[in-house]
């Protein structure tokens, strides 16, 4: 049987780009079973344009709230979902008609993957593409490099994807969080879906448009201040999660077996897990762990070298 998706936008004061976004979600080769709306509140006229456009639309389902900020209109939404795998997309963005076709498949395959995200593409005020690489890469399960210093292994709302049983839990969060999470609620997502244990896909489908403009070119007027702010909050976001599923520091022990799941790390991920995996107090084992690491990833090379056939010349 084939995975099954719904479509969760959030809208706050995007009257310009709101119906773009949704007739591309409408216009998916691969329909989606849900296409939910939730209008966080705006001013400027977004849920009068929503409910004569599609109103009557029963492919669409219409949800407005008073304003309460990303992280509440996740959750009424989500609380809308009957779908086996949740797709979150920005107002002001907008999707390529094949995007839920060219992620199915990933989903598709069984339980092998739970949360799959893709680059995008910047439109706009500025042209780019922003990606985690530039091949498919399965990152197999990253909870504990993620327990132990928060690498955010996703990509910005309109390009996560992942099963609604996941995005549940992460977005499961009292209301004092709301307003810390009010303008970045895919962190939660993102850093949720690791801690609880999903195993995570990078995809480059070259089909999602992340539109820059006035509201949310954020990361180029971005201070230290901010950026310490953001860290910070990112840990302590993450520290809770850990501390639902009793998750401590003694997890250090298991960071080269979860090391082991990605079937073809790079080099620079596997830097990043020797040198995590040196924090341990034992100082020997410590080193031990990390040498495993690195001794898995030559290995790897070695046998990869061997098997590739030089050309004649």
């Amino acid at each position: 049987m084939s995975t099954t998706f719904a479509v969760v936008i959030t809208s706050y004061n995007y009257r310009e780009f709101v119906a773009e976004a949704v007739d591309s979600a409408l216009a998916q080769t691969r329909a989606p079973a849900q296409v939910i709306v939730v209008d966080d509140g705006s001013s400027d006229g977004s849920a009068d344009l929503l409910r004569a456009r599609y109103g009557s639309d029963p492919r669409v389902t219409l949800v407005c709230i008073a304003n309460g900020g990303q992280l509440a209109a996740f959750q009424r939404g989500l609380a809308c979902v009957d779908a086996d795998v949740v797709c979150f997309l920005d107002a002001d963005d907008r999707w390529d008609a094949d995007y839920l076709q060219r992620i199915g498949g990933c989903f598709d395959r069984g339980r092998e993957f739970d949360f799959v995200f893709s680059d995008v593409r910047l439109c706009g005020n500025e042209q780019g593409v922003l990606g985690y690489a530039d091949r498919a890469i399965d990152l197999g399960y990253t909870a504990i490099s993620t327990y132990l210093d928060p690498h955010w292994y996703g990509a910005p709302t309109s390009a996560l994807a992942l099963r609604t049983a996941h995005a549940r839990r992460a977005l499961d969060l009292p209301g004092d969080l709301f307003a810390t999470w009010r303008l970045s609620a895919d962190n939660c997502l993102v850093y949720g879906a690791s801690i609880f244990g999903a195993r995570k896909l990078f995809v480059p489908t070259g089909c999602v448009h992340y539109r820059i403009h006035g509201n949310n070119g954020w990361w180029g007027r971005q201070t230290a201040q901010t950026k310490f702010l953001n860290r910070y909050r990112s840990r302590c976001l993450v520290g809770l999660y850990a501390q639902r599923i009793g998750m401590t520091g003694a997890c250090i022990e298991d960071i080269q077996y979860e090391y082991r799941t990605k079937p073809d790390p790079s080099w620079r991920e596997t830097r990043r897990y020797a040198r995590l995996a040196l924090h341990g107090r034992a100082r020997l084992r410590s080193i031990g762990r990390a040498l495993s690491i690195l001794r898995s990833r030559w290995s790897a090379t070695r046998r990869s070298d061997a098997l590739t056939v030089p050309e004649q010349p």
